[in-house]
């Protein structure tokens, strides 16, 4: 399945400044029976975003329409927990192309790079002071440059960089997934094979 092609996210943010959000609180376990990769922003963070009688909790921060965007900054250890690639794909269905955290488990930030959504690391230091732009204006805005591996507060020009793993930048430039990158260098597949002996 291809994505958009990845350059440069400007957008406004969602605060989420909670540590250790699991990947069970991100899409609890009982919405995990779907196998293809739709629908799953209905349930984002469900046990938070709505009460047992499906109602909104007004307090959550994705029920308050101040805050909006397609990046959501989450506090340190974001996407611990089982594995479940449902996570990363309730993340993108609900409509966020980026999450940044001070800290990525692993399993969670290789899952978001498979399905479109880039995970920016930053440093605990740069992550509060996004928290403070955005709570002082929940309408500035964040530059996340895939290229150049920055992401900037626009309204104070702060900038941090970013790592990512080098195939994976090159996939989300190109819109690629795993299958996607395969099927693009398909002929030098078959030109590489017709050199091996049989």
């Amino acid at each position: 399945m291809a994505y958009d092609k990845y350059t440069t996210l400007t957008s406004t943010a969602v605060p989420l400044p909670i540590e250790n959000v699991d990947t069970d609180q991100i899409i609890p376990a009982r919405f995990l029976k779907a196998t293809k990769r739709v629908g799953f922003g209905d349930n984002l963070f469900r046990d938070w975003r709505y009460n047992a009688d499906d109602s909104l909790k007004e307090k959550f921060v994705l029920n308050n329409p101040i805050y909006s965007g397609k990046i959501l900054v989450g506090g340190k250890n974001f996407g611990s927990g089982s594995s479940r690639e449902h996570a990363a794909w309730s993340v993108y269905d609900y409509g966020f192309r980026c999450v940044v955290s001070s800290f990525f488990a692993d399993i969670f930030k290789n899952n978001c790079l498979n399905v479109g959504v880039l995970p920016v690391q930053v440093s605990p230091g740069f992550a509060e002071q996004i928290f403070t732009a955005i709570y002082d204006d929940a309408t500035i805005k964040l530059e996340i440059n895939l290229e150049k591996q920055t992401i900037t507060i626009l309204s104070t020009g702060a900038q941090e960089s970013f790592d990512i793993n080098g195939y994976k930048k090159e996939n989300m430039l190109n819109g690629f997934d795993d299958i996607d990158y395969l099927q693009n260098i398909k002929d030098d597949i078959e030109t590489f094979a017709t050199t091996r002996p049989f």
